[in-house]
């Protein structure tokens, strides 16, 4: 039988799912990116992005993944050779050092359990230490998407300033915006790397920089190659609504309605209704005896909780199951953890009942594969949302 009836529950930490609000938005025509409708709109979009990160500094956009969203960060400030410490909290965190070591930096890189966050405690020491200013930059990740670990933004850099170091602060908040509280601003943030997919609630397809002052000044000396991912020549055109290039015009359409979606709903209250989902599926993942892979409570992610399976059951074959008797994906480990750990997504566009589904297709799915558990998470979670906790 190829037709499942009713729709697929997509709950993979993002993509996330797209809101009919936004699909409509992309569906519009497209139109001439060199015209004065597309200046309006650019202008536009290029604004209301600026409070979803917190920020009155540009936010420059790319049609890119994260990823590029990642290289264009690095080559527009720094020179072939420069070191930068990176810290490992889990997969994406890798590929990001990765990334920098392949274009010519050298990658100075504090191991981590894939467990718990960063510790502002070692970067502090570590720059403390580098009286000539060799590290040129600091990289971190703040929500980990492979291990549902949210690392302490301020905590990192309040250690930079004690350190009194002049290193750039980068912070990848790909799967963190619109769904974790985020002030680039605020927590003295030189670049914030983002991306269209997770919280914001669109497809795949835009990447993000947001830049300070310094940041834009460092450019103007940084020496590692660069074309498409040049700040210069988009912050050049973006102010009179033009693009160096051909921009992802339905993408942007799609984009001022996340940002109107947003900030209807008010960040504050944004943020809460992720932390309140993210605690009912911790509940429920308690309540089936299984473990969660963040060990630091006070670091868990609201944007998705990932589970530990027990000693000889490989968490890709639950998968299968759920997703063939459910209908139901859910996020794979990645890296040290593949096999080891599934990932639930509870972001973007997503509701009590949505969350339910979620859980009770695991629960079943829990059984079916024969892994050990107890019942009564779901319950759990009921318990919680209504107050009954």
């Amino acid at each position: 039988m190829s037709h499942k009836a009713g729709p697929h529950f997509l709950q993979i930490p993002g993509p996330s799912n797209v809101p009919g609000r936004i699909l409509r938005a992309i569906e519009r025509p497209t139109i001439d990116h060199r015209g004065p409708d597309f200046q309006a709109l650019a202008c536009e979009v290029l604004e209301k992005v600026k409070p979803i990160f917190k920020t009155v500094e540009p936010v420059v956009i790319f049609p890119s993944s994260g990823t590029g969203a990642w290289e264009a960060a690095l080559v527009n400030t720094l020179s072939p050779g420069d070191k930068v410490l990176m810290y490992e909290t889990g997969q994406f965190a890798n590929l990001w050092i990765e990334l920098a070591t392949r274009i010519g930096l050298d990658a100075e890189v504090i191991a981590g359990d894939w467990r718990t966050g960063v510790d502002a405690s070692v970067i502090e020491e570590r720059l403390s230490n580098d009286s000539q200013f060799e590290i040129k930059a600091v990289c971190i990740v703040h929500n980990e998407t492979s291990t549902g670990v949210t690392s302490k933004i301020k905590s990192v850099r309040d250690a930079i300033d004690r350190a009194k170091h002049p290193a750039l602060f980068m912070v990848d908040t790909i799967s963190g915006l619109g769904s974790a509280d985020y002030r680039h601003d605020e927590w003295g943030v030189d670049i914030t790397i983002s991306g269209s997919q997770k919280g914001l609630m669109l497809p795949p397809g835009l990447g993000f920089n947001a830049v300070s002052k310094k940041a834009v000044e460092a450019s103007r000396h940084a020496k590692l190659t660069r074309s498409y991912w040049d700040w210069e020549s988009q912050l050049a055109n973006n102010p009179s609504g033009n693009f160096p290039y051909t921009p992802a015009t339905n993408l942007l359409y799609g984009l001022v309605e996340a940002c109107d979606m947003l900030m209807d709903e008010g960040l504050e209250n944004v943020f809460a209704r992720h932390e309140r989902h993210a605690e009912a599926a911790r509940r429920a993942v308690k309540a089936w005896g299984l473990e969660i892979q963040c060990a630091e409570p006070s670091e868990y992610s609201p944007v998705l909780t990932g589970v530990v399976m027990p000693d000889g059951h490989d968490a890709d074959n639950l998968r299968a199951i759920i997703l063939d008797k459910y209908n139901m994906s859910l996020g794979s480990g990645l890296g040290k953890v593949k096999g080891k750990v599934f990932r639930i997504g509870h972001l973007g566009d997503f509701n009590d009942l949505m969350l339910l589904g979620a859980l009770s297709g695991v629960e079943m799915g829990l059984a079916v594969a024969g892994v050990p558990h107890s019942k009564g998470g779901v319950q759990a979670a009921i318990d919680f949302l209504t107050g009954n906790a």
